[in-house]
């Protein structure tokens, strides 16, 4: 039995699907704060699915669950960094909070493997690009950030005190079918609205690497299947970059649009965004995987998916 929290949201539903198609039995875990129940639909009623609705920060709520739990999938996050400082206490009771909980139900039930979803942008404004797994770790830049740092220290430590056993990737930015929120979201809604304009948070110059969901879960498995050591970390992400202003290139002539764009002054969108993202991959890359998407086929795959939905 497979457990994941998370399960409305992107890539909580896409990896639920993934896990039905292979014939696993899947308990499905979310709150419907941020996850949509409509990412479901194709597989609610699943005769091996079994979805509770359910908030991870309340331990009591969500602990009988794990019984008879083989591996824990623990996706559910606030996952939206800008808004940190709206509302200073949502990554803490969300990210790290929620994960202490999901680790003592866990340990109440004897159940011993947990992949986890964590962020890139645990790096900080690091000096050193590509980022590897072993990169320093410098000032922390976001409170988004800080409680996934957070939350793997507290992984980290139950594999020490419980014999645990993780799988912790760091995300660079995910794209594709089921995508939620982010720029491609915010550049689709505007230009929805008003085709000739277009509002751009920061100077346009700010770079990052994304990954489409589909490469991104396929790393995931294949980094449980083949790497057992008692704490695995990887970085997930592609071997090129775009900036922003490139971006909504891709973006505009996919949907026949020629805005004029209003670049903001600053060198980052909002307080927390780092200006420059891009990992190191190599680790993951020596187990065999590799993209199947660039970056502009992730974008358009997911513009075609918003027109679609």
């Amino acid at each position: 039995m497979f457990l994941v929290t998370g399960c409305a949201g992107f890539i909580g539903s896409s990896l639920v699907r993934k896990l039905l198609i292979k014939k696993k039995k899947v308990i499905g875990i979310d709150n419907l704060s941020t996850g949509n129940r409509k990412n479901m639909n194709s597989f609610l009623k699943d005769k091996n699915f079994f979805f509770f609705k359910r908030d991870i920060k309340k331990l009591d709520s969500i602990k009988k669950l794990f019984k008879n739990v083989k591996v824990v999938f623990h996706l559910s996050a606030n996952a939206d960094v800008r808004f940190g400082p709206q509302n200073l206490d949502l990554d803490l009771k969300e990210n790290t909070l929620g994960t202490f909980n999901v680790l003592e139900s866990m340990r109440l039930n004897s159940v011993k493997e947990i992949l986890f979803s964590s962020t890139g942008s645990i790096y900080g404004e690091t000096n050193v690009i590509p980022t590897p797994e072993n990169c320093p770790f410098p000032v922390q830049t976001s409170l988004y950030a800080s409680s996934k740092l957070a939350c793997e220290s507290l992984i980290q430590s139950y594999c020490e005190y419980f014999d645990f056993k993780s799988w912790i990737f760091r995300f660079v930015s995910i794209l594709g079918p089921g995508y939620s929120h982010g720029h491609v979201y915010d550049f689709y809604k505007q230009l929805k609205r008003d085709c000739k304009k277009l509002k751009v948070l920061g100077d346009g110059y700010q770079t990052k690497s994304y990954l489409h969901v589909d490469d991104c879960l396929d790393a995931i498995f294949l980094a449980y299947k083949k790497s057992k050591s008692k704490i695995n970390i990887f970085n997930l992400g592609t071997d090129e970059t775009i900036t922003v202003r490139e971006s909504i290139n891709v973006i505009t002539n996919y949907l026949g649009f020629n805005p004029k764009c209003i670049y903001g002054k600053s060198n980052r969108g909002w307080a927390g965004d780092n200006p420059l993202i891009y990992l190191d991959t190599k680790k993951i890359r020596s187990l065999g995987w590799k993209n199947k998407f660039t970056i502009k086929e992730s974008l358009e795959h997911t513009l075609q998916y918003l027109i679609d939905n």
